[in-house]
């Protein structure tokens, strides 16, 4: 589902499914059936988030940075009002060169677009249109496989290793002649886990002979050292890889919607074809993009807080008996006790929102990181339940 259509139907689940926290299963069962008209599907955050309530104690849900975005970002973007009747020309290469310079790369090797996720959506119809296969790890990310398999592509899901990570070597065997894509989410949601640098950028270079890789990099920001893990010095080689960033986690931007992708020239130029790009950017976003980009004092801020919270649920879990991922993002997974529909549903009436999935023949929560009073609010509904 692309956001068009996530928003027409959140128009009509906010219009006439209005909540009620003793039918939470019965409305998400029914969107997940009548979405698409076939069999049941795990809902995306976006329309998950449609059927919540718009007050919550805790919205932990959607992996957001609950503490932007940074004091420059605001005031850029109160700045940039008086002049937004104005297309933001300017604006578009002035982060493309802050970008380019940090990256140390052309601006012909970056796209922006308003967020990631029309990218990533872009990608997979312009390499599943065609036929062929693409292949992701399960669980994993899933906007860009399954837009690919949208336009006739077979999805390929490989499950993730018994400590739940992606399993490069299975991911690396199940390439064929029909592959068109390779999909790597690192670190990967809903799991948190990373891959091994050495091992992923090895991984890149020899699949990249075969097809094109794309790394999903949204929370690599979360790492100690993102300039060490990522994959774009693999563009820089000249590989077939194509590397994501947003702003939309640590910056504090998933409602401002700014994002990029970095590739080779020729590579853009495809995916350019099926998406708006930069052009689907407000001026007032990229304004406070500009301003923020890269402010380590903000970042270093905001992760600290994040490791303050993760520890706090760390804590909570542990004394609740509780077993988890170590997380490498601003999210945990946990296995569940109990049914995970019926989990979400109880933590709901209590006013704190995750999300469950169903992996390994085990029942887990995804609860994102939020600000201590929220993560406080967590425990509470949690002990009354667990």
């Amino acid at each position: 589902m692309n956001r068009r259509d996530w928003l027409r139907t959140s128009a009509l689940f906010t219009g006439s499914l209005p909540f009620l926290a003793g039918a939470w299963n019965g409305v998400a069962a029914m969107s997940e059936h009548s979405l698409k008209g076939r069999a049941p599907r795990r809902l995306t955050d976006a329309e998950f988030g449609a059927l919540a309530p718009r007050e919550l104690k805790a919205r932990l849900f959607a992996n957001e940075n609950p503490f932007g975005p940074s004091a420059k970002a605001k005031q850029a973007i109160m700045d940039s009002i008086a002049s937004s009747y104005q297309y933001p020309f300017m604006h578009l290469k002035e982060l493309e060169e802050k970008i380019s310079a940090h990256e140390g790369l052309g601006k012909d090797m970056i796209l922006l677009g308003a967020g990631s996720s029309p990218l990533l959506t872009a990608a997979g119809v312009c390499f599943g249109s065609s036929g062929g296969n693409v292949i992701s790890g399960d669980p994993s990310y899933d906007d860009m496989p399954e837009s690919a398999e949208k336009v006739g592509a077979q999805w390929i899901k490989v499950p993730l290793t018994a400590d739940y990570k992606l399993d490069l070597d299975a991911m690396e065997a199940a390439v064929n002649a029909d592959t068109k894509l390779v999909y790597v989410c690192n670190p990967n949601n809903p799991t948190a886990t990373t891959v091994d640098t050495d091992r992923l950028r090895a991984f890149c270079e020899r699949v990249s002979q075969k097809t094109t890789v794309f790394v999903d990099e949204a929370y690599i920001d979360y790492l100690p050292d993102p300039l060490a893990a990522t994959m774009v010095d693999g563009v820089k080689k000249g590989q077939n890889i194509i590397v994501a960033r947003t702003f939309s986690k640590l910056y504090g931007f998933a409602g401002l919607r700014v994002g990029y992708i970095i590739a080779q020239p020729a590579l853009l130029e495809k995916i350019g074809k099926v998406t708006k790009g930069p052009w689907s950017i407000s001026a007032p976003a990229l304004g406070a993009a500009i301003a923020s980009y890269q402010d380590t004092p903000y970042l270093q801020d905001a992760l600290q807080k994040t490791s303050a919270s993760k520890e706090y649920l760390y804590k909570v879990l542990k004394e609740e008996g509780y077993e988890y991922i170590p997380s490498a993002a601003n999210f945990v997974m946990f296995p569940l006790k109990m049914d995970g529909a019926r989990f979400v549903e109880e933590m709901m009436k209590r006013g704190v929102g995750v999300r469950n999935w169903e992996f390994n023949e085990k029942e887990w929560c995804r609860i994102s990181i939020g600000r201590m009073d929220e993560m406080e609010a967590f425990a509470t509904a949690f002990k009354e339940i667990s």
